[in-house]
């Protein structure tokens, strides 16, 4: 980071105290945004098994490496909620909390005695997130779900993937990553709207994984709805603007190109030494660019087959045409405009050593967030949290890890 500007005392959130009891991966990202423009995350994970996110993707050794930047900024403490001494110390503790974060199945915390009726009633200023496949209510609430049947029953697996193929499921964990920013999305409007009323009353905020990533199908939905259009799969292309493609260099690199704007589309025919699509009766409007699609990618592809990558971006760029480099992950580490950026951060890790983890995501010039430690290790904050916030005495710690409650 740079010098003067990864100070946490300027955190916008300071002051905030998250309990996290969530796991894996939708309603813990909500908690680490948080975490990084500083609201004290508390994670709780369970004493013997630990969050499962632990397990989830790639190890180096045994040393899990998405927890690393999943659950950096927390603190990690060890509670078995499933025991009714470690849903006392919920209720005992939660007095401490701004937020609690949370992700079982709907009818779990009831279950337990540590619902947001019952928190909500000794600490009426709590805010709470639920995330759940579904939500709290309808049909499907008790469903188990993960991202992947979010994303298939969104609508969005129907709009991706080649024309000719079958529905494609995303490469990660879309429908968790876009559920967890509008969960912390939810929980700001929820403190802003609390910090408004005179009862500064907290409340409860459903939320699932299915729903937020609608939201980004809306202009197939609304066509749908209006015009009984059911959308289909288009590759790389686009039912909403022309030309958008993938399209292959003369080095078998590839390059997205959009051009959405009436203005870029003729940047590009000039571009490529073609000022006289602008006006042919094929091309001359969105509308005339989507019927004719396919004459108007070959002439484009052909375009840039004839040359190599560099080439073809910078051309297209320095003519005012929208395009980029189809970036493997490699090449995202090596791109000079994101290290001059700072799109990576570095970080040690007592595991790993030196890590470069994504940057927060978003630059704020004057209380910026930051990304001080990776995840932590099971109960690395046990003591510090029990004895120093919750009050419990060594003796006290020392029996609740004798009975595995802790």
């Amino acid at each position: 980071m740079k010098e003067g500007v990864n100070e946490m005392n300027n955190s916008p959130l300071k002051g905030i105290r998250v309990l996290d009891i969530s796991t894996m991966l939708a309603a813990p990202w909500a908690a680490t945004h948080l975490a990084d423009f500083g609201a004290e995350v508390i994670k709780v994970e369970h004493p013997i098994y630990g969050d499962h996110a632990r397990r989830y993707g790639k190890q180096k050794g045994n040393v899990p490496l998405l927890w690393k930047s999943l659950s950096r900024n927390k603190k990690s403490i060890t509670l078995n909620l499933s025991n009714e001494m470690g849903q006392k110390i919920i209720k005992d503790q939660i007095k401490h909390f701004d937020v609690i974060i949370e992700n079982f199945r709907p009818g779990t915390l009831e279950r337990w005695g540590i619902d947001y009726d019952t928190l909500s009633e000794i600490n009426p200023k709590v805010i709470m997130l639920r995330t759940s496949g579904f939500g709290q209510d309808g049909p499907y609430a008790n469903r188990r779900g993960f991202g992947t049947v979010a994303e298939g029953m969104s609508g969005f697996t129907s709009v991706n993937g080649d024309e000719t193929g079958p529905p494609t499921l995303p490469g990660m964990p879309l429908a968790d990553g876009v559920s967890g920013v509008f969960g912390a999305l939810s929980i700001m409007i929820a403190l802003y709207e609390r910090s408004q009323n005179e009862s500064f009353q907290g409340q409860c905020i459903d939320i699932s994984l299915y729903e937020p990533l609608m939201r980004f199908l809306e202009p197939q939905l609304i066509a749908y709805d209006q015009l009984g259009e059911v959308a289909e799969r288009m590759g790389n292309g686009s039912l909403q603007t022309a030309p958008r493609n993938a399209y292959e260099t003369k080095d078998k690199k590839w390059i997205a190109l959009s051009a959405s704007a009436q203005s870029i589309a003729e940047n590009l025919f000039n571009a490529i030494g073609r000022p006289d699509l602008i006006k042919d009766a094929r091309f001359a409007t969105n509308k005339d660019r989507l019927k004719n699609v396919d004459e108007l990618d070959q002439i484009i592809g052909e375009w840039i087959r004839e040359r190599n990558m560099d080439d073809a971006v910078n051309t297209l760029n320095e003519s005012g045409a929208v395009v980029g480099p189809m970036y493997d992950v490699k090449q995202i580490y090596e791109d000079p405009h994101y290290i001059e950026r700072e799109s990576f951060v570095n970080i040690v890790d007592e595991d790993l050593g030196n890590m470069k983890l994504p940057n927060v995501f978003a630059k704020f010039s004057r209380t910026p967030g930051e990304v001080k430690t990776t995840g932590p290790q099971k109960g690395e904050h046990n003591e510090e949290i029990f004895q120093n916030l919750f009050g419990f005495s060594a003796e006290e710690l020392a029996e609740l890890k004798k009975k595995e409650i802790i």
